[in-house]
This record gives structure tokens, sequence and C-alpha cells, in this order.
């Protein structure tokens, strides 16, 4: 009954579904993040020899490293775009279980101690009625057995939407953005959880933070990717 009620529905061709959570022609469509990618941030890179995106090269990061399930392309940039603005928290599930798919070992590797999602403010999450980050990454550490928490960083300023801005302007839109609500006792490793990476400056803003609060090593996963200054090669 609860399936004939809320039927699954494919997130690229909205299809109604009923034993997966994406059809296969579709999920073809979709394009991983393969290796060679950047060390740092996890953007595909040009070839194997190339330990940093430009981006890198050029900017140095608050987060140890990072890592992003899809290429911010296509299909999949429809879907975060659906996903943040027209209310499809039922995404939440496929994107989640391919963000453990393919870094739930990673991440339990690092031993994180802390998964955190990058917070809205507010005044936003009034107006939108939930906070994407926060649904991936409660559904990512359920699924990797990881210790959840989104009391930890609040955003205290209702900044600018980063999509809007330059590269510039993202850092200085997004400075005091954040503080600590809790003080935090021995945690050594978090992993911020978000839906897209561009720049980098959101994560950047609320890893300084957590670095100022005492954090060792600040990681991040997201589930949409640039491509970067030189990735002319992508597998």
């Amino acid at each position: 009954m609860i399936v004939l009620l809320y039927p699954n529905r494919c997130p690229v061709c909205d299809r109604m579904l009923r034993d997966t959570l994406i059809c296969p022609d579709c999920f073809g469509r979709l394009r991983y993040v393969s290796e060679p990618m950047c060390y740092s941030c996890g953007k595909p890179v040009a070839d194997a020899q190339q330990e940093y995106c430009m981006d890198c090269v050029r900017k140095k990061h608050e987060f140890r490293q990072g890592h992003a399930v899809f290429l911010y392309e296509g299909p999949m940039r429809e879907i975060l775009y659906r996903y943040k603005y027209a209310n499809r928290r039922d995404y939440t599930e496929f994107l989640a279980m391919q963000a453990a798919r393919c870094y739930g070992a990673w991440a339990k590797r690092l031993k994180i101690d802390l998964v955190v999602p990058i917070p809205l403010s507010a005044k936003r999450l009034r107006t939108r009625g939930y906070n994407q980050a926060d649904l991936l990454g409660k559904r990512f550490a359920e699924l990797c057995g990881l210790t959840y928490c989104n009391k930890i960083l609040v955003r205290v300023r209702n900044t600018v939407p980063q999509k809007e801005l330059s590269v510039q302007e993202r850092k200085n839109n997004l400075k005091n953005a954040f503080k600590m609500n809790k003080n935090v006792v021995n945690l050594k490793r978090i992993l911020l959880i978000d839906d897209i990476y561009t720049t980098g400056s959101t994560i950047d803003a609320a890893a300084l933070v957590l670095k100022q609060a005492g954090i060792e090593d600040i990681f991040y996963l997201c589930i949409g990717i640039g491509q970067g200054q030189q990735c002319s090669y992508i597998k």
C-alpha cells in the first residue's frame, strides 16, 4: 500500500518505479568522478602525474581532503537543482546510497569522529523547509555506521546564494557566516557533507571555524563537483 501511494520516481526522468531507485538507462547517463583526480579537492585532473587541480594549486584550503560522487553536469545538475529547490527530498536515498557505496569505506578508514552537514541560515531553512545537506549527511552516516550531528555548526548570516557570485565574492560572502554552536570534546576528525562543490569557499569557511575550535582534520564529501581548469580528459 505504501509503495502504491508513494512510489519511487526516477530522479532523472521522473518515471514511477517499483523495485529500484533509478532507471537503468538513466543511471547510465550519470558520470562518476573517477581517477585521476585532485588529491586535495577530488576534482578530475588531466592525467595521473598531476597531483592537484589548478584551483588547489592556486588556493590553500582549510580542509585536508575531499571527494565528490558525480560530475556536476547534465542530468546530475538537474537532479541536484530539484533536490535543493523543488522539495525532492525523495532523492535522498539514492544520493546517500551512492555516496556510501563510493566513499563509505574511505570515511571509515579516516576514523571520522563525526559527520556534520553544511548548515543553512535559520531564514533560508524556514523558507525551504529542509536542509538537503542535513538529509544527505544523516542518511550517509546511518548507512556507514558513523556518528552524526547537525547541531555543532550553525550559519549565523543569511548569505547570498554562492552561484550568483564570483570567486572573490564567494569568499567575502562567507566571511563570519558560520560559528560553533556546541563545544567539541575529544573530536579529531570531522567529515563535512554538502550537495555541490564548486570553488570550495563554503567548505573552507566551515572548516576554518572547526579548526579554530580545535578540530585537527576536516574532510568533506559532496554529491556533485565541477571539472576544474585542467581537466581535458575524463574517464
